[in-house]
């Protein structure tokens, strides 16, 4: 069964980053989808995924009220782009579709010299537009499609870029498909960021959580967290978990990747294959819920992040404290500042073609 609610008008009190004003403020939406045993509700500011529950618990960090989603800058739940991680300088080389020759676009950079996440505002800083009558895509109501168009120039990025975004509930899953075009040679990198978080205490820790991941090696930083293009294998390090192992066994080990991010916040690479919905890239589990999710997704590679930012000052759904480490991330993707690093699969978008790209978050229940 579907909602949809409007943001009444904001206090004039509450504080707006400045690309936000209150009569933007005026148009948030939500609407709610709910098969089987999940429910989700979706915002269309950064078409966020605001709540999303499963056999009745709620496992994604966010806020109650939709005004909070304005006035603090967090990616809960948001799609980033376009550009998601780092392009090291704001550097974009775009090399023509027909020919060897390239073209440099100098990007938005913010105070590291890189731009990050697609620059700000982000996609996920940008109003949505709900583009199927809600929840009616093919005769459900488990399924909204969100659209946003970039235009050509934004953040420095060339090309007007139209992309969708397809939120299907399945009885016990999530599927989310990107769709996009543009007018002129570009490049393309979108992920959801939603914290997951399968304890039913939002405000808890995540270190006793256990976590597998499907991958045998990482892209190596530098001291100043940009990735060198070149990579390193998990084993005999912090970073296996080929085997099953609680998140914070070894997040504090003394090892200098470890230092530079101060927790896990790492891109792995995946294996690719056809079957990739036969095959997931990871899975987490709650011992005290039973509840356990595996990751699906056509990308090759994933950013693992365990909120090691959180400083405990953000008050969050139910009236909790958001501390240190209280979630995991796992934003499926391509390589970061893989633009130039010609090595890594293209994230180059041409006129005439269309992105796609596809993730699947699945839960089940242990009973005992």
């Amino acid at each position: 069964m579907i909602s949809v609610a409007t943001i009444k008008k904001l206090a004039l009190t509450l504080t707006f980053p400045f690309f936000m004003s209150s009569a933007q403020a005026e148009d948030m939406k939500s609407v709610t989808l709910s098969n089987g045993n999940m429910e989700m509700t979706v915002i269309n500011y950064g078409a966020r995924i605001q709540r999303l529950k499963f056999a009745g618990q709620d496992i994604v960090l966010g806020f109650d009220t939709l005004e909070h989603y304005a006035a603090i800058k967090q990616n809960f739940g948001a799609c980033v782009g376009r550009y998601i991680g780092r392009i090291i300088g704001g550097r974009l080389p775009i090399r023509g579709p027909k020919s060897s020759k390239v073209q440099e676009y100098q990007l938005q950079v913010g105070s590291n010299g890189d731009c990050a996440h697609g620059g700000t505002p982000s996609f996920s800083q940008r109003y949505w537009q709900f583009v199927t009558p809600l929840g009616e895509k093919e005769g459900v109501d488990s399924t909204v499609v969100l659209r946003y168009i970039s235009p050509d120039g934004e953040n420095g990025f060339p090309g007007e870029l139209t992309l969708d975004i397809t939120y299907t509930l399945l009885h016990d899953a999530l599927r989310i498909d990107y769709e996009a075009t543009t007018t002129k040679p570009t490049v393309l990198n979108p992920s959801n960021h939603s914290f997951f978080n399968l304890s039913a205490d939002l405000g808890s820790s995540v270190l006793d959580e256990l976590l597998w991941i499907n991958s045998d090696s990482i892209c190596l930083y530098n001291d100043k967290k940009q990735v060198t293009g070149q990579m390193m294998s998990v084993t005999d390090t912090p970073f296996d978990f080929r085997k099953v192992t609680p998140i914070g066994e070894r997040i504090n080990a003394d090892h200098p990747q470890l230092q530079v991010t101060g927790g896990y916040d790492h891109c792995y690479a995946l294996p690719l294959g056809e079957n990739w919905e036969g095959v997931p890239v990871a899975r987490l589990s709650d011992l005290s819920t039973g509840i356990s999710m595996e990751v699906y997704t056509t990308e090759p590679a994933m950013q693992i992040y365990t909120a090691n930012g959180h400083k405990g000052n953000i008050r969050g759904k139910d009236g909790k404290i958001y501390p240190k480490r209280n979630a995991i991330c796992f934003e499926t993707m391509h390589f970061p500042d893989s633009p130039n690093n010609p090595q890594w699969p293209s994230t180059q978008l041409n006129p005439g073609e269309t992105f796609r790209s596809t993730t699947i978050y699945k839960f089940s229940l242990t009973v005992e």
